[in-house]
């Protein structure tokens, strides 16, 4: 074979090679792409619009549908009224812009025995509104500084989770708790939220794990998985940035890895989950919020 010919037939396999390789590779990605799993719809707990849901609640709802949310979580449900408005009222809003409304927080009430339909104070009727617009879970969302001092203030609120539990189911509810990150920090030897679940029924009670807060506080969302299989039933997803003070941040901006956590989603008893920012920094509420909800949408885990 002449030495031209040689060179020549050569490069040719080469090349052929190369193509080979790159369209493997090509086709790998894709393989790893169509195998991979999306997050699907989700929804938005409404705390981070608050000021704007104060200022326009119907014009507000219409922009974070535009955005694609499905779904919201309320955060301004007092005295039997969401945002202002009647049960009724607001369902009819909510039909107006396509969203649905899964979930509601609520209060303890303990340091407010005047406010009505809270935890202490007219649960029963608290409940009922709520299953009227199609609400399927109802969530504590806050403990007062003032009834997190002992383990005994956490020891009543299993008790107290446990008997408002017990009654939502009797409306189709379920009952969870959403953390922040004091419930993780030792009190007198133990983690407060470690009682919460093991002084709770998981026939009646789960929890909503807020992702953010439990890093905050130095801790694992992937650790409570494992050792409390099942019972988040619910998360809120926000992220954090990569400074000292870690503040919030849009999601897939900042340094908690939702890759690994959303690949336990099935472990965890994750059903459905809401984005959340409590502050914003760079940017306008909805602009973040939009961004956060553009990276969820094409994340593959």
């Amino acid at each position: 074979m002449k030495r031209r010919n040689f060179i020549s037939k050569t490069a040719l396999a080469t090349t052929s090679l190369l193509m080979l390789r790159c369209k493997a590779e090509n086709t790998k990605a894709k393989l790893e792409e169509i195998t991979g799993r999306s997050v699907g719809d989700f929804g938005l707990q409404l705390w981070s619009v608050r000021d704007l849901m104060a200022e326009n609640p119907v014009s507000t709802l219409e922009q974070i549908a535009a955005i694609g949310f499905k779904d919201v979580e309320s955060a301004g449900y007092n005295g039997g009224t969401f945002y202002g408005m009647t049960p009724k009222d607001f369902k009819r809003v909510l039909d107006g812009t396509g969203l649905i409304m899964r979930s509601c927080h609520t209060r303890t009430g303990l340091m407010r025995p005047d406010l009505t339909h809270t935890m202490t104070n007219g649960w029963e009727s608290a409940c009922e509104a709520n299953a009227s617009i199609g609400v399927k879970s109802m969530v504590c969302g806050y403990f007062d500084e003032k009834e997190r001092k002992t383990l005994d203030d956490y020891k009543k609120h299993a008790e107290l989770f446990n008997k408002c539990g017990e009654l939502a189911r009797e409306y189709d509810l379920d009952f969870a708790h959403h953390n922040h990150d004091f419930e993780f920090l030792p009190l007198e030897g133990k983690i407060p939220y470690d009682l919460l679940l093991e002084g709770t029924d998981p026939q009646y009670v789960n929890f909503e794990l807020d992702n953010y807060w439990i890093a905050k506080a130095g801790r694992s969302s992937l650790e409570y998985f494992d050792k409390y299989p099942g019972r988040f039933h619910y998360w809120h997803v926000k992220d954090m940035d990569d400074t000292e003070k870690k503040f919030f941040t849009e999601i897939g901006t900042g340094i908690i890895d939702y890759i690994s956590i959303f690949k336990k989603a099935e472990q965890s008893g994750m059903r459905y989950f809401y984005v959340e920012q409590d502050q914003f920094n760079r940017y306008k509420p909805l602009e973040s919020l939009e961004m956060s909800y553009d990276y969820l949408k094409k994340m593959v885990y």
